[in-house]
């Protein structure tokens, strides 16, 4: 039985899996060790890990080249687009945020598994025009797959998932190849959009959250409390940490969100450099093994997938870790495998599915060009 359930899973990548394994493993010991006795946190994460490897496994076994057919691809945009327009009228709201659906005692915030189909989406129209793609015409269609539902979160109000979606969309465009000329324009772009969201777009509290990044001291027991007290837990971690369960910005509720969006600095005051750099060592492994499918893609399809998943894991990551260390504005961006969710959870071992099913049918000599459907050397 066993021989045949090898067999069965033997296109799994596992090192991608098992690095998973301590940066999950991470995130539980510290929500076990800020617990009240209760650990709800932690006995609730155990179940939506336990759920996401059922998941992942399930996913690991399909074949996914149904996805090149684009009218499919189009119509699940559609849906996703009516919604996140549907969160906007009855999305329950939370931390200030109209982004979940309530269903009984689950909440489910669907713009996690709508950025994965944004990275589908990507991935195939790049997959089709990679060789065009110095087209500004490909940049504006692509950027408008990826705009208006970056539009919508951001209306709910989320701001941290409008800048995740921004970015995948940010860099799937220079990995498949855009014109310098148009990048600095894309730029030009930004900076003026960000003016006026700046003028007649974002609440007052967000723009406190940016006063607070760029002048951390102005407001410190206001709009800027939060930041400064993910500073000094992990500041205070120093190189060995303070130890499990004694970290005091987290333990005596100085720290807020500490088992989403400021897991990270709570791990880091109390695991220090020595678990911060546990963390990123595993994390890189992951991404190592996300990049080696993209090179061993069947086609331009399925190496982008891989390229685009990788910059949601990094994105999620950077955003958030930035944001513990005082380098970005608080977004409340979690961290994968370590933050608290079910549906970032599922959605991040989800798409890791996706890409072993991929990894099914990858050639590891020849790839398939998207174009002519012709298997060529690499």
């Amino acid at each position: 039985m066993f021989k045949n359930l090898f067999k069965k899973f033997a296109h799994v990548d596992w090192i991608m899996f098992l690095s998973t394994l301590p940066l999950l493993a991470a995130g539980l010991i510290a929500m076990r060790s800020l617990g009240t006795g209760s650990n709800y946190f932690f006995t609730r994460q155990l179940s939506w890990i336990g759920i996401s490897f059922v998941i992942f496994f399930a996913f690991s076994l399909a074949d996914w080249r149904f996805l090149k057919n684009g009218r499919i691809l189009v119509i699940l945009w559609g849906i996703a687009l009516a919604i996140l327009s549907a969160l906007l009228v009855i999305g329950k709201t939370i931390k200030g945020a109209a982004s979940w659906f309530n269903l009984s005692s689950v909440a489910f915030q669907p713009s996690d598994p709508i950025k994965i189909l944004i990275i589908l989406i990507l991935a195939k129209y790049f997959a089709r025009r990679h060789i065009e793609i110095a087209h500004i015409k490909h940049i504006v269609v692509s950027g408008l797959y990826a705009m208006i539902p970056t539009l919508l979160v951001f209306m709910q109000p989320d701001a941290g998932s409008a800048i995740i979606f921004f970015l995948i969309w940010l860099g799937m465009v220079m990995v498949s190849g855009i014109n310098k000329k148009h990048l600095a324009l894309l730029s030009l772009i930004a900076i003026m959009s960000f003016g006026l969201s700046w003028a007649y777009v974002l609440k007052p509290y967000q723009k406190d959250r940016i006063a607070s990044f760029l002048h951390p001291l102005k407001d410190i027991k206001g709009s800027g409390y939060n930041a400064a007290q993910s500073v000094i837990a992990v500041g205070s971690g120093g190189v060995l940490g303070k130890g499990i369960g004694y970290g005091t910005q987290s333990r005596l509720e100085f720290l807020p969100e500490h088992q989403t969006d400021f897991i990270f600095a709570a791990f880091a005051e109390e695991w220090g450099l020595i678990g911060v750099t546990f963390i990123f060592t595993f994390f890189g492994i992951l991404i190592w093994r996300i990049l080696k499918m993209a090179l061993h893609g069947q086609s331009n399809f399925e190496t982008f997938f891989s390229l685009g998943f990788a910059i949601f894991l990094m994105a999620h990551f950077t955003v958030h870790t930035g944001m513990n260390i005082g380098l970005m504005p608080i977004t409340g961006v979690t961290i994968p495998f370590m933050s608290y969710g079910g549906s970032h959870m599922l959605t991040v071992f989800a798409g890791l599915g996706i890409l072993t099913g991929m990894n099914k049918y990858a050639r590891h000599s020849i790839r398939q060009n998207d174009l002519t459907g012709e298997f060529v050397s690499i």
